[in-house]
């Protein structure tokens, strides 16, 4: 808004400082002044172009993230090497819903706060505003604080091209990756792309493979692949017994291990989110909050 006011005009100077304070009352910093000096998260407003602060982020303990013990080793020792200033990967996080893969993000990033206050900022942009990553870097390219980039369940369909825009900006582009910034995605599929659309792409161009490549090469821009799946009933059951005994719910393991059980069955699924959500229930039933 500002940016079109004719900085010469004293009407357009008042409706210039009226626009900074309503920007700063909605807790927006814009590209103009550069990346916050404190602050742990943010979100990126593609519509505003600007860093909406969170000023608690929704997370679990690393140490609460049952059976995705390799996943989380790798993932925090890529994540300390880059806040270290050393070398570390993008990342992609891939596989079936629920399994923890947002979670063990923002909980990796929790631990490497909590040994090194500031050392990591986290900023998370919604799949639909990939287009706008450009203006977001060039934040951060001015900033000399170390920058996670986080984008959930990212994918694109049809004749979504905006792939492009993330595939010149992780290494691609002129300018590539800044040196202060890392990204990472979780995904439900492994090359970012749904079977069907991969297979049409064969089926139709004159030169299938090379129809197909252009849009699996952006995964291989991810130097670190992680693999989800959906866990076993002692892997699940472990997950539940771990939540209770660290929100201190008393409730007998016999009768645990059958709740738990049951409350799987009637969901059809077993995951870490399945499990959490059983959790929370049984927290409510028991009276106990649930303070994280």
């Amino acid at each position: 808004m500002a940016n079109h006011i004719d900085p010469t005009d004293s009407v357009g100077k008042t409706l210039e400082r009226i626009a900074r304070a309503l920007e700063s009352m909605a807790g927006l910093h814009m590209p103009d002044t550069g990346l916050p000096d404190t602050g742990e998260g943010f979100v990126w407003r593609a519509e505003a172009e600007g860093l909406q602060a969170v000023d608690r982020i929704n997370r679990i303990p690393l140490a609460l993230l049952r059976g995705v013990d390799n996943q989380a080793s790798r993932l925090l020792a890529n994540t300390q090497r880059f806040t270290e200033g050393l070398p570390a990967n993008n990342a992609l996080l891939w596989g079936a819903r629920g399994t923890g893969k947002s979670s063990l993000v923002k909980a990796v990033h929790g631990e490497v706060t909590a040994e090194s206050p500031d050392s990591l900022v986290l900023i998370e942009i919604h799949r639909e505003d990939i287009p706008s990553l450009p203006r977001l870097l060039s934040m951060v390219r001015q900033s000399a604080r170390r920058v996670l980039v986080f984008c959930d369940d990212l994918s694109f369909d049809g004749e979504d091209t905006s792939y492009k825009s993330l595939k010149a900006v992780l290494e691609g582009g002129i300018e590539g990756r800044p040196d202060n910034m890392i990204f990472y995605a979780t995904s439900s599929r492994r090359h970012l792309m749904p079977r069907d659309i991969m297979e049409n792409e064969r089926s139709t161009a004159i030169n299938p493979s090379e129809a197909v490549e252009e849009k699996v090469s952006l995964s291989d821009r991810f130097g670190l692949w992680l693999g989800f799946h959906v866990c076993d009933q002692d892997t699940f059951l472990s997950i539940v017994s771990a939540y209770a005994g660290h929100f201190a719910l008393e409730i007998g393991a016999d009768r645990l291990r059958a709740e738990a059980i049951e409350w799987s069955m009637t969901r059809g699924a077993r995951s870490g989110r399945v499990a959490w959500q059983f959790v929370q229930d049984l927290a409510g039933r028991l009276g106990k909050p649930i303070n994280l």
